[in-house]
């Protein structure tokens, strides 16, 4: 990212030797890093052979059809259908007659089957993921209903974030094809770019997803005193992300209020966990669908008995401890980073022959100044 980035903006603003100016990785956040894909796509390499957005777009699919494509996958592994509130209950797009928090999420109002979802969804390849996601915790939701109050939950935080995700993992070429959204899946030349944006979000986001709580607990805790919040903000961004704030910062900023779940007061350790347990739920589920191709390429879509594996989790909620519900779905008992780095492996063999020579890691950056 850094080398391709300072052939695009100039070594002067992007140091090969220092940190990412955070306004150039195309999100307000620098969590994910996807939206500049096109500037540092790999070089001569066959690209992804399709733009999921423009295959939404040429469609005309609009907002209740794309959830629709998201209830489909998991009535394919067994579920049942949403209820019919869901459709009449939930927010799909933005009202034109008053304002809303477009911020999505996923509600669950009587314990029992009212779920539903609260988006703005645009024709997107990033909200119909998305979708995925937040149907995710609605059918998590209804699996534990049956259970006593105090147990209808995941199994942990990062259980619920992360049930959504790992179905996503599974919008592979070939699901789409199979879904007719694609009419041609590309071939394995294709793999390093299909890789490459997948991991610039997967990845990418890890150390951000790590160091909101850091910064959150050190506050709860005092460590951190007012005077210096927004220094121990970007000492850790520093820290951990390797990105570099945009202009000079004080403390008469306050930009970690910048974080919907930093005001919002939400624990945000659940993602980063969310991110590693995805991976292994995918896996788990892909290895009970019978798949024994490159990970990557898997799709457990329809699947049976995926469902039923993935189902005997859900419906578990927070009554046994969450090694137990990992054990139930997956085999293991232990949080696994391996089916993350199985997944990724064929980019991070291109990584290592794109970065040969360069320098690896980045100096820090001046701390932020102290108001006086």
């Amino acid at each position: 990212m850094r080398t391709r980035l300072g052939e695009s903006y100039g070594t002067q603003l992007v140091p090969q030797n220092g940190m990412i100016p955070a306004h150039l990785l195309g999100n307000m956040w620098a969590q994910e890093w996807g939206n500049v894909y096109p500037l540092v796509a790999p070089k001569g390499a066959q690209g992804s052979g399709y733009d999921l957005t423009e295959l939404i777009r040429a469609k005309k699919t609009d907002a209740k059809e794309m959830t629709r494509y998201g209830e489909r996958f998991f009535t394919s592994l067994g579920f049942d259908s949403l209820p019919a509130t869901f459709w009449t209950r939930s927010l799909f797009t933005k009202p034109a007659d008053r304002d809303v928090v477009c911020h999505a999420s996923a509600w669950n109002i009587d314990n029992v089957d009212d779920v539903r979802i609260k988006m703005c969804i645009e024709p997107t390849a990033e909200d119909f993921i998305t979708i995925h996601h937040e149907l995710g915790h609605n059918f998590y939701q209804r699996a534990y209903n049956k259970q006593p109050p105090l147990f209808q939950s995941g199994a942990n935080d990062g259980f619920h974030e992360a049930i959504g995700d790992a179905i996503a993992l599974s919008i592979t070429p070939e699901y789409l094809k199979q879904i007719g959204l694609l009419d041609r899946v590309p071939g394995p030349a294709a793999d390093t770019a299909l890789l490459l944006r997948q991991a610039m979000d997967k990845v990418a986001f890890l150390p951000f997803g790590l160091l909101i709580d850091q910064w959150r607990w050190k506050v709860f805790s005092g460590e951190v005193k007012p005077a210096d919040y927004n220094r121990a903000w970007w000492e850790l961004r520093n820290r951990y992300q390797g990105v570099s704030a945009p202009l000079a910062r004080s403390e008469g900023d306050f930009d970690p209020g910048a974080k919907y779940h930093v005001p919002g007061n939400t624990p945000y350790t659940r993602y980063f966990l969310a991110r590693v347990l995805q991976f292994q739920f995918y896996k788990g589920l892909c290895r009970e669908a019978g798949y024994t191709g490159p990970l990557h390429r898997c799709s457990f879509a329809g699947s049976k008995a995926a469902g039923q594996k993935l189902n005997a989790m859900l419906e578990m909620g927070q009554s046994r401890p969450w090694p137990e519900a990992l054990q139930a779905m997956t085999g293991e008992r232990r949080m696994d980073a391996g089916a993350m780095l199985e997944y990724f492996a064929p980019l991070k063999k291109w990584l290592d022959e794109q970065n040969r020579g360069k320098t690896v890691g980045w100096e820090q950056a001046a701390p932020v100044a102290r108001s006086r």
